[in-house]
């Protein structure tokens, strides 16, 4: 049987006096104060937070004598998910077997209350004053006047005592400020101190450092409103069940490293200055909506295991998830950062979106499980050896991210000035072949070193680097427009006799290898075939041209095919530049006019000859029609163009265009020009067609 009393704000659950419980037999049931976000086992529901009830079916034994024990379901503990550590442990279920006690004592001298063989050092609180015990084992008395000696603003030392719910109250109530009615404290030292009950410390203000390294809370903690003034010390600590850090202030460098959050852990709406979350372990939802951070913030190596919130969250400095492992994280974000967010070997194992505004995000070595979705804002992306497993799309969000119906837009005042487009850096040793890329700026992307290049995914108006503007060199030529990879502008401002005057191209960094044109040919090779996949046409042509100019300068290729190319890109632009195709065939035909009216044309037509003779009378009479030879023309060339001259080269000219023969009558160099005229202006007009259609194909 259980006695069962509940009051307004908690809860008294008597428990059977069982012999396996190291009770007297016959001795009445043993009360315990349970807070009001218990969420103990009463009756057969459990009481969550906010008094929220959930059924649960418990046995318990009637007997008062040793028994064997009943099988007892294990409640799960809300909003925490199916981690192990979510579990509450029902009255009568055998606990874990603990882990020894450590035989080192402290630093500080200790209570050692309840030493013995198995615990020789007993109990680790620090002595009271000038008392020999802590404050947990002090006397009614003692303890009574040590409470009265506190005033709001003074500093305590309670390092390694175990405090339950009453006393930790108790502590308080003495430090509570007669303004506020909250307590105030100085400096506070609970390094390596456990609570047993409920930890209250909501809306304290801790006006000198705030120390909780190693401290262990069995129960919920809440810290919700506090104030830290100064180095907030909760290194090593470990929260049982639920922590709540909601809305609190953390004015000097706030330390969770190594902490660890069995339930569910609250920052929302808290302030930071400098925070530490490094190698920390999130057992169930870690939320940090709306949280401030006002300068660097580390999550490096910190675990995620239930879902991580930062919805709203604000970053002035850096914010670093590098070695950071997301199990069942499904949406981060939409948060901001003004400086970088790094996420450098990161790994997300389920379905995730990210929703990041920020001038960096690096995803070096990240390794993406799953399928997952980065929207991003202002960022230039680092992607180098970045593992994805199944597809991954990087999109550039246009206008701000929603927050809610209610808050609006995403503040973005951290990055005033800057353009909101994404730029990626770099892919640099990724297997493309998930990957898909939206509205991206590709102008100083490295390509170099990635592999199914050919698979990747190129969507939306993904913009790349193009050729300069100027002239080439001191040439009147200019250089032809066109879109390349920054790989190529690399390799010709190193291969320039002056290196120091690139001339429009970009210079290589210094941390970056200069490809040879061998391999930037089958760099432009792969992402032609991407562009083609995707019906690209245009810039695929770009790449096209890009491919057979490397192929051109590649001297490891034989001397015959570069003097193909070479021609080809003279006459036009390989096959992709009809312009320089029509100007050639424009100059042809030119010289080709030229030609037959100062050589080509005879002086004047041959007029066919009719000779014939009749032998006899009454005989046939034998006819001979002959044609002279055409006559080469005399004379100065002022006889020689006239407009008649013209027009017979002209028609000559145009029939050899369409490969057609003119019938007029040439002389031998005109009959020699009209064969190489033949040749050479069709092929001439067949390649302005094709540079063409290359532009218009779809």
């Amino acid at each position: 049987m259980r006695n069962i009393f509940q009051g307004p704000s908690h809860v008294l659950i008597g428990h059977p006096c069982e012999n396996r419980l190291g009770d007297t037999p016959g001795r009445p049931p043993i009360l315990k104060k349970i807070g009001r976000y218990s969420q103990r086992p009463i009756g057969g529901q459990t009481v969550g937070p906010r008094g929220r009830f959930q059924e649960r079916t418990i046995h318990f034994s009637t007997s008062f004598s040793a028994a064997p024990k009943a099988s007892v379901p294990r409640p799960r503990r809300q909003g925490a998910g199916n981690h192990p550590a979510a579990l509450d442990r029902p009255p009568g279920m055998t606990p874990a077997p603990p882990e020894p006690p450590s035989s080192t004592p402290p630093s500080w001298p200790h209570c050692g209350h309840d030493a013995a063989q198995a615990d020789p050092v007993g109990c680790r609180g620090i002595h009271v004053g000038d008392h020999t015990a802590c404050l947990a084992h002090l006397s009614e008395a003692d303890r009574a006047a040590y409470l009265a000696t506190l005033s709001p603003g003074t500093s305590i030392d309670h390092r390694g005592t175990p405090f339950t719910t009453e006393l930790l109250h108790q502590l308080l109530a003495a430090l509570r400020s007669p303004t506020t009615g909250l307590p105030l404290i100085g400096d506070a030292r609970f390094g390596g101190t456990s609570f047993s009950g409920d930890a209250w410390f909501g809306g304290t203000s801790f006006s000198g450092d705030a120390e909780f390294s190693r401290a262990s809370f069995s129960r919920d903690a809440w810290f919700s409103e506090a104030s830290f003034s100064g180095v907030a010390w909760f290194d090593g600590a470990s929260f049982s069940s639920d922590a709540g850090f909601d809305r609190a202030s953390f004015s000097g460098f706030a330390q969770f490293g190594e902490a660890s959050f069995s339930g569910v852990a609250g920052f929302n709406g808290a302030s930071f200055s400098r925070a530490q979350f490094g190698e920390a372990t999130f057992s169930g939802t870690a939320r940090f909506d709306g949280a401030a951070f006002s300068d660097d913030a580390w999550f490096g190596g910190t675990s995620f295991s239930g879902d991580a919130q930062f919805h709203g969250a604000a970053f002035s400095g850096d914010a670093r998830f590098n070695k950071a492992r997301f199990e069942l994280t499904s949406g981060m974000g939409p948060l901001v950062c003004g400086k970088r967010v790094v996420l450098d070997t990161a790994v997300f194992q389920q379905p995730v979106t990210l929703e990041i505004a920020a001038r960096q995000v690096s995803c070096a070595r990240t390794r993406w499980a799953s399928t997952a979705m980065l929207h991003l804002r202002y960022a230039e992306l680092d992607l180098r050896d970045a593992v994805f497993e199944y597809p991954v799309l990087i999109a550039a969000r246009p206008t701000p991210f929603p927050l809610s119906s209610s808050t609006g837009l995403l503040p973005e005042t951290k990055l005033f000035g800057l353009e909101p487009g994404v730029h990626l850096a770099t892919v640099g040793g990724v297997d493309a072949a998930h990957l898909a890329l939206h509205d991206i700026d590709l102008s100083r992307c490295r390509f170099a070193g990635a592999v199914h290049l050919d698979q990747l995914k190129v969507d939306g108006w993904c913009t790349f680097a193009t050729t300069p503007t100027g002239r080439y060199g001191r040439s009147p030529w200019r250089w032809s427009p066109r879109r390349t990879l920054i790989e190529e502008h690399h390799w010709r401002v190193q291969s320039r006799h002056r290196p120091d005057q690139p001339r429009g191209w970009t210079r290589p960094p210094e941390d970056a290898a200069v490809l040879q044109p061998a391999a930037l040919a089958a760099l432009y090779r792969q992402l032609r075939k991407s562009l083609e996949d995707g019906k690209n046409e245009p810039d695929a042509a770009d790449f096209y041209y890009g491919e057979c100019e490397m192929r051109r300068h590649d001297a490891t290729r034989p001397w015959a095919e570069r003097t193909l190319l070479t021609a080809y890109c003279t006459l036009s632009g390989y096959g992709l530049r009809a312009t320089r195709a029509l100007a050639w065939l424009a100059a042809a035909m030119a010289a080709t006019v030229a030609v037959m009216v100062l050589w080509g044309l005879p002086a004047e037509d041959p007029k066919p000859t009719i000779t014939g003779r009749q032998v006899a009378a009454g005989q046939e009479v034998a006819w001979t029609t002959d044609t002279p030879d055409p006559v080469n023309p005399t004379g100065p060339w002022s006889e020689r163009v006239t407009t008649e001259r013209f027009d017979k080269a002209l028609r000559v000219v145009i029939n050899s265009v369409v490969f057609r023969s003119s019938g007029q009558d040439l002389t031998t160099v005109g009959t020699y020009t009209e064969m190489a005229s033949r040749l050479v202006e069709p092929v001439l007009l067949g390649l302005a067609v094709l540079a063409v259609r290359s532009r218009v194909k779809r």
